[in-house]
């Protein structure tokens, strides 16, 4: 007998909040005073000009922004952004408390899955973490993982981009050099989805773009705002602000700064076109007093992160976050950590993209490994955010009575009724006792998580993309090399 539907109203999903709503209040207060005390640096004279015909005060390149701009933007972006897999299914809903994870993108070095060595990253290893990725059950969108270091510089965007569309069809967050390499990939998602206008309706892809902190609209980073606005192409807009070095050392002054750029880069997104879809980026860190470095595993990062989503869903809007990635140099006891606490904290925050799943090294190094590793710790993340129903079928008093003191229930019907829905069933941890263990080799959980990636790697790939559609993504590569080679 099937265990009956749970009713939702049985549930309460945990969910982690650090700060009140009056708190954040005085975040974003504080906020809009940076925006119309100090305000911020834009580069792009596009945005100047949309910025002072909207209303902001701009003096050379300075533009300070009143509140009531912010409110307007605020307004007008969307509260929800869909994402499709690349066949045009919608899959991912970024909504409140929807969390999907997945990989991070453009590292130098990677761990062979094979050779267990640290290297410079390939083309073909961002297709490896493409098929990895794609397999994977709890690994819900790509990005590349790794810079291809074997193509040329000018155009190694596009190769990832093509890397990626090949071998999974999940949705695929990605990054471009510059506005031209934007548009090169727009066309190539265009082409995979049937259309541009397709493409808009169902998007496969999303842009990542960053301003430079503290308080600097690029003009790479703002034409990316731009062309995305003007196709209607969802854009993921994330500060990469380090306490105490691109920001103030307090994590409040850190958060109020960072939201001031993510705030400012949607005023200008949204005063382009309207209701184009915008995902507020979920990143502030630390420095590192000791290194200097940017540490992916600091709690700071990940506290910020959580305080991130409260303003995000406070606004309204979708939201970008960080988890399963660590500062480790291996797949040791403090990668273990550190990729757990983070993707825990994450999910139980409600954040909708969580990337950096996989990372080694601050971000320096991928390792499939480590996403494999990852995929059954987002696993059991999961089940924790699933909560469990209270009802009278699960608090089973009658099936209490009908065993009473000293009896057991393992036959019951009741037990076989819903342990799969109640208990979490690892695949890779290993749960076994020392002798079947050592029996079957003694084998740790990365050994396990690396036989898993490798599995993946050597079964058999479906071609992916029809033979018109490969064609035409490999001319306008050719076509993006040969413009580079020209200048």
């Amino acid at each position: 007998m099937k265990p009956k539907k749970p009713n939702a109203s049985a549930f309460l999903s945990p969910h982690l909040r650090f700060f009140s709503d009056d708190q954040l209040d005085q975040i974003h207060f504080a906020t809009l005073e940076i925006l119309e005390r100090v305000g911020v640096q834009v580069d792009e004279p596009e945005a100047l000009e949309l910025l002072a015909s909207g209303g902001a005060f701009v003096e050379g390149n300075r533009a300070r922004i009143p509140s009531w701009m912010v409110e307007d933007a605020v307004r007008t972006a969307p509260s929800r952004v869909t994402l499709a897999n690349r066949d045009g299914k919608r899959t991912l809903f970024l909504e409140k408390n929807q969390p999907y994870f997945g990989p991070g993108s453009d590292l130098p070095y990677t761990i062979d899955v094979y050779t267990g060595q640290r290297r410079r990253t390939l083309k073909s290893d961002v297709e490896n973490a493409a098929k990895v990725a794609d397999a994977l059950p709890n690994i819900d969108f790509m990005m590349s993982l790794g810079i291809a270091t074997d193509v040329p510089a000018a155009v190694s965007d596009l190769h990832q981009f093509e890397a990626m569309v090949t071998y999974t069809k999940k949705p695929i967050i990605f990054t471009a050099h510059h506005r031209q390499g934007l548009l090169d990939i727009l066309e190539m998602a265009a082409v995979v989805a049937g259309g541009m206008t397709a493409l808009r309706q169902n998007p496969f892809v999303v842009c990542y773009a960053e301003p430079i902190s503290p308080l600097h609209h690029s003009p790479e980073g703002t034409q990316k705002l731009l062309t995305c606005a003007e196709h209607g192409i969802p854009v993921v807009y994330t500060p990469g602000l380090m306490a105490g070095a691109t920001g103030p050392v307090t994590l409040a002054g850190a958060v109020a700064t960072a939201n001031g750029e993510l705030l400012s880069g949607l005023v200008i997104h949204q005063l382009k076109k309207k209701g184009a879809p915008f995902i507020y980026g979920g990143v502030a860190t630390i420095m590192d007093m000791k290194t200097t470095l940017l540490p992916y595993g600091s709690p700071e990062w990940h506290m910020n992160s959580v305080v991130l989503t409260q303003l995000s869903q406070k606004y309204g809007l979708p939201v970008f976050s960080t988890g399963g990635c660590t500062d480790s140099c291996a797949l040791d006891g403090q990668a273990a950590a550190e990729m757990t606490y983070s993707l825990l904290l994450a999910g139980l925050s409600g954040a909708n993209l969580i990337h950096d799943v996989g990372y080694l090294e601050a971000g320096l190094t991928q390792s499939l490994t480590a996403l494999v590793m990852c995929d059954e710790i987002i696993d059991l993340v999961r089940r924790i955010i699933r909560s469990y129903e209270i009802s009278p079928e699960t608090l089973a008093i009658d099936v209490v009575e009908e065993v009473g003191p000293s009896g057991h229930f393992v036959t019951h019907e009741h037990t076989n009724r819903y342990f799969r829905q109640e208990l979490w069933m690892p695949r890779l941890f290993d749960r076994r006792r020392f002798a079947e263990w050592s029996a079957d080799g003694s084998k740790t959980m990365e050994d396990r998580a690396a036989e898993v990636a490798r599995r993946i790697l050597e079964r058999p790939q479906e071609q992916a993309l029809g033979g018109e559609v490969v064609s035409e993504i490999k001319t306008i590569i050719a076509a993006a090399e040969k413009r580079s080679a020209a200048r």
